[in-house]
């Protein structure tokens, strides 16, 4: 396994920003490249140890996923490699695996949220209200119960630092417009389905997951950033899941679970995490896209 990426600096790119996990560099007027690190956020901040090889898993999976849906919308990938860029043999190295070269689009401000099962802030918020994000849901339903109708609940895109906030779907009308907002749904719910569906043949619950778009020149919706993966969706063993509990989990919230067992409130800085919680998660993060993609994807190394 290579040595953990926590930030890049690269010398010939200049950086546009560096978001909670990813570095993004200008590469001309119409291309950038999108470093996936080994950072790791969790409540909005940006934890200060790196998890081992994760960026590697994230794209992998995230790649995997584009081309797998890519007959639903066009995704934001663009025709360059890294073999075009002017960066030294270390760079190439470190960046290989773990990054993509994609079109600049105009990103919409909205993220969109898609939740099959009754977890996480859509729990919280049905116990209180008896809905999820202004949905009406019937009475009696169990933490974990797969939704009677997969819902579409978006949100407002924080900046680093800041925290998303849920908004309805008539909000999302007026941010956007009416009909970009319903082709975000439609677009957003269909892709839910489809990989809903192949990963609970691969034995894996895709519990809810987020997606993100932009616009091009012409005004088409393109889907953008990573699609997916542990960092972005929900990944529950199908064999474990039993409703009425919090199923156990292949993505990030097993760092969330230790992290609420420690003092810390939730605000910069993010504590420093022990070598075995960081390993621990790096192997369910590797079990994602062996499941996915096939035993020992992405252990080539």
């Amino acid at each position: 396994m290579s040595k953990p990426v926590f930030e890049t600096n690269l010398k010939k790119l200049a950086l546009i920003t560096r978001g909670k996990v990813r570095d993004i560099y200008e590469i001309d007027s119409d291309n950038m490249l999108i470093v996936t690190t080994d950072r790791l956020s969790a409540f909005d901040v940006v934890l200060p140890d790196p998890i081992p090889n994760k960026g590697k898993v994230l794209t992998q999976v995230s790649n995997f996923w584009f081309d797998k849906l890519s007959h639903i919308v066009p995704n934001h990938f663009s025709d360059l490699t890294l073999d075009d860029l002017k960066i030294s043999r270390d760079e190439y190295s470190m960046l290989e695996g773990r990054s993509v070269i994609v079109k600049k689009l105009k990103p919409l401000p909205v993220e969109a949220i898609v939740r099959g099962y009754l977890i996480g802030s859509g729990w919280k918020d049905y116990q209180n209200t008896g809905k999820v994000c202004g949905i009406e849901l019937p009475e009696g339903l169990k933490l974990a119960d797969k939704l009677p109708e997969v819902l579409f609940t978006p949100s407002t895109k924080a900046e680093v630092g800041g925290h998303d906030e849920n908004i309805t779907f008539k909000q999302m009308h007026a941010l956007i417009g009416g009909f970009l907002a319903e082709e975000v749904k439609r677009i957003s719910v269909a892709l839910y389905n489809e990989a809903a569906e192949y990963a609970l043949s691969k034995g894996i619950i895709i519990a809810d997951t987020k997606f993100e778009f932009g616009l091009n020149d012409a005004g088409q919706l393109i889907l953008i950033d990573e699609i997916l993966t542990p960092d972005s969706s929900r990944f529950w063993p199908a064999d474990q899941y039993q409703p009425g509990i919090s199923p156990p989990s292949f993505d990030k919230q097993y760092i969330r679970d230790y992290l609420e067992t420690l003092n810390w409130d939730k605000t910069p800085p993010g504590p420093h995490l022990p070598a075995d919680v960081l390993q621990k998660s790096a192997e369910k993060y590797q079990q994602v896209a062996d499941l996915l993609l096939g035993k020992n994807a992405g252990n080539n190394e």
